[in-house]
């Protein structure tokens, strides 16, 4: 194995990789399948495929999972309109579904014509709802969720490091400015996506 140095954006330096198991993990959000992807969509995928093939060829193991969104995608950034889902089945006057499997099956299509390495796993979001209702519910029971009229929101103020990793300047973020904040507390708070 050779030495593979990282930039730590926290850190703003570089640092050794040190895996702390003995498969590196790498999980990747996955496109929103309602439609083709274009080459800014791909560019993510790309990235990911070069650290994956970085990783491998410094002799680590990785276990690289993939999600496809195929449900609970709202179209606008204030978390409402249509879901991104149905408005592919209105357009193409086929089934959520439908879309769902074309447009995942044109992604794959996409990253293959890229060269990309397959992942290890896909996994649809559709498959996970049971499992995602409890991971809500359990942050719910510690505090850190509250409900409005429009969904549930992760309360930032709950997590006192909310924004360190990212450096972000939590007080000078500006609510409401791109976007009605509506009923949410604060302008970090956010609805739980996948």
């Amino acid at each position: 194995m050779t030495d593979l140095y990282l930039y730590d954006s926290f850190s703003q330096s570089e640092r050794a990789f040190e895996p702390i198991t003995s498969t590196v993990g790498m999980y990747a959000c996955g496109p929103t399948v309602y439609n083709d992807a274009h080459i800014g969509n791909l560019r993510t995928y790309i990235f990911e495929d070069v650290l994956r093939r970085v990783l491998e060829f410094n002799g680590h193991q990785v276990r690289h999972i993939v999600n496809i969104t195929d449900v609970g995608h709202l179209t606008s950034d204030a978390d409402e309109g249509d879901d991104k889902m149905e408005q592919g089945a209105k357009r193409t006057g086929k089934s959520a579904w439908w879309v769902a499997d074309h447009y995942a099956e044109a992604f794959k299509s996409d990253l293959r014509r890229l060269n990309a390495l397959e992942p290890t796993r896909w996994c649809r979001a559709t498959d996970y709802i049971k499992e995602q209702i409890e991971v809500i519910q359990a942050i719910e029971a510690g505090g850190h969720l509250y409900s409005t009229s429009d969904g549930v929101y992760f309360d930032t103020s709950a997590q006192s490091s909310y924004g360190q990793l990212a450096r972000l300047d939590l007080e000078g973020q500006q609510a409401g400015h791109r976007v009605d904040p509506g009923e949410k507390r604060r302008g970090t708070d956010f609805a739980h996506g996948n």
